[in-house]
């Protein structure tokens, strides 16, 4: 691929058409998508549910998985068949700084919770064991607005971070070069960004809602968009994808 990077700023709509995109390419392989997306999270949590070091593994890896799904929808559009082993691809491209990423988001997300704690969400008293989820809840009234403002925090770093896994995986870059990028693009397509993850929130919730059936669709739309997006905004010399998925 072009080692020029260049960041291409698209419409607000366009966040709607990646996952419009993203469906056109899951629904060719569609097997082959929900097959690589069931074993990347038969491995997470299994890994979560590991004692003391699950969890750190399992979130240190993700980025290494997304990076997979965004060669594999890469090489969809090469017209070269998938596999499962389409899953470990990431662990052959730049796994070191994908994993080191993995590694920034989580220490992300616990400056989060710490956050949250210092300015008065409550915690479950750890030698209480009759406190009951129902008393958590009571507690939390009044405080919705904390729970509120770390979900915020949240989706700002995952969102900016977005194309930092597709970046590392088709360009020669360092962890810190990545998240430059990564961090200016979703800047420069703040419209775009906020779009589809409105939208893809809104998907995730009618899955949820249809017993979890609808996310065997949502999930992969979810992996597959990650490539979408990125092409679009970094790859803007190439013809449209969807006239290379007819």
């Amino acid at each position: 691929m072009n080692e020029t990077i260049q960041v291409t700023e698209v419409p607000a709509g366009r966040g709607v058409r990646w996952l419009v995109d993203a469906f056109d390419l899951f629904r060719r392989r569609p097997l082959a998508w929900i097959g690589l997306c069931s074993g990347w999270l038969v491995i997470t949590f299994g890994l979560i549910i590991v004692p003391l070091v699950g969890g750190v593994i399992a979130n240190f890896l993700q980025p290494v998985f997304f990076a997979s799904f965004a060669i594999a929808a890469f090489r969809q559009l090469a017209g070269e068949p998938g596999t499962m082993g389409d899953l470990f691809a990431g662990f052959r491209r730049n796994a070191r700084s994908l994993i080191n990423l993995g590694a920034i988001l989580l220490m992300a997300q616990i400056l989060i919770f710490m956050g949250m704690w210092a300015i008065g969400l409550p915690m479950a008293p750890s030698d209480d064991q009759s406190f009951t989820m129902a008393d958590y809840v009571e507690s939390l009234k009044g405080k919705e607005w904390i729970l509120a403002l770390g979900f915020i925090l949240t989706v700002v770093v995952k969102g900016a971070l977005w194309f930092a896994p597709p970046l590392l995986a088709f360009h020669d870059l360092s962890m810190s070069q990545a998240i430059r990028w990564s961090v200016f693009a979703a800047i420069s397509n703040l419209g775009a960004m906020m779009v589809y993850g409105l939208v893809l929130g809104i998907a995730f919730l009618v899955g949820l809602m249809t017993w979890g059936l609808g996310l065997f669709l949502v999930i992969p739309l979810m992996a597959i968009s990650t490539f979408v997006g990125y092409r679009e905004v970094f790859e803007a010399g190439r013809a449209p994808l969807s006239s290379e998925v007819e």
